[in-house]
């Protein structure tokens, strides 16, 4: 593993507004930047009550201006929903003003229901099939501007933003190889095809003007806290959203609650257990073993480490412990 990093998708706690989860999310990055994560991932959602990170690229330039070397990525702008020249504008703004501390992570998925789709302005039926055209306009956005060249981004022409691809199946994995670029996999909420995709991506990988090797990254939730009782209590907030969103009745981040069995039923606990599979929960020894594991069986380059925590606090302590066992894996 050479590297580590952090993604927040800054959640909106119940009793609190956008504006303290966006605040507290800065207050976060100046902890990862001071414990050693090397980027800190950002994500697109909308229509979401608990998640304030729906304009990416802006929440990006909040954390960016409060911190001076950690590096600040998206993870990703579901590029569907866009005009590939809009993001060019908008990353190649981050960089201009950031230079070398700007990642563009691409989701091919809405990241949102139909009917904000629709809102958005894209077209949900033909918008997906046009991702790997789009991945290519945006490579060419960023690229030194040629002779005659009518369209460009300005800023964004050669200031040549990496860009990445995500996924939680084997398309986005293949695409990746085939274009020569970097991948993580969203293996922190649907961990299914995770050894398979990652396979795929190595295998078939071709070098490009971005990328001589293969360059491989996983997410994975931490629930961390000094007692082990109460690190599995912070974990009830998450499986709360997620039953909450298979219901379809999505809301803010919920305090913790003693008995996850409370939460909901069998049948709901089981394809939420199924979901986070790829949780690390438990004091720093037990989560440091289950990193071990996990590195040891998918080899990835960089681990991309998140989780939904109610209580900031908590949170701030959780990645931190996190922190410490990665140093320790990537210093070693």
């Amino acid at each position: 593993m050479r590297a580590f990093s952090l993604l927040d998708l800054s959640p909106i706690t119940e009793g609190s507004d956008a504006r303290t989860a966006l605040l507290n999310s800065l207050d976060l990055a100046q902890h990862a930047e001071g414990a050693g994560y090397c980027r800190y991932w950002m994500a697109e959602h909308h229509n979401m009550t608990g998640v304030a990170s729906a304009a990416t690229a802006v929440a990006l330039g909040h954390i960016a201006a409060g911190t001076s070397k950690i590096r600040v990525a998206a993870g990703g702008v579901m590029l569907p929903n866009h005009a590939p020249l809009v993001i060019a504008e908008q990353f190649g703004t981050l960089a201009a003003l950031y230079p070398n501390r700007v990642d563009l992570g691409l989701g091919r998925a809405p990241g949102t229901d139909g009917a904000t789709m629709t809102a958005l302005r894209r077209d949900p039926l033909h918008a997906a099939d046009q991702f790997p055209e789009d991945v290519r306009e945006l490579l060419h956005y960023f690229a030194p501007e040629t002779p005659g060249q009518r369209v460009r981004a300005v800023p964004g022409a050669g200031l040549q933003v990496p860009i990445w691809l995500l996924g939680s199946s084997l398309y986005s994995a293949q695409l990746a190889a085939a274009m020569g670029l970097p991948f993580a996999f969203a293996s922190h909420f649907a961990p299914a095809m995770l050894d398979q995709a990652l396979h795929l991506y190595r295998t078939q990988f071709q070098p490009s003007a971005s990328l001589a090797e293969p360059y491989a990254a996983a997410a994975i939730n931490v629930f961390a806290a000094d007692d082990a009782q109460e690190a599995r209590k912070l974990m009830t907030s998450i499986e709360q959203q997620f039953v909450a969103l298979r219901r379809g009745t999505p809301g803010k981040i919920k305090p913790p609650v003693d008995d996850p069995e409370t939460i909901a039923g069998p049948a709901e606990r089981m394809q939420v257990a199924q979901a986070l599979a790829e949780s690390a929960v438990g004091t720093r020894d037990t989560v440091a073993d289950w990193i071990d594991r996990f590195v040891a069986r998918t080899r990835v380059d960089e681990l991309i480490v998140t989780g939904a925590i109610y209580d900031h606090t908590a949170r701030l302590r959780s990645f931190e412990l996190a922190a410490e066992i990665l140093r320790e894996r990537v210093d070693g």
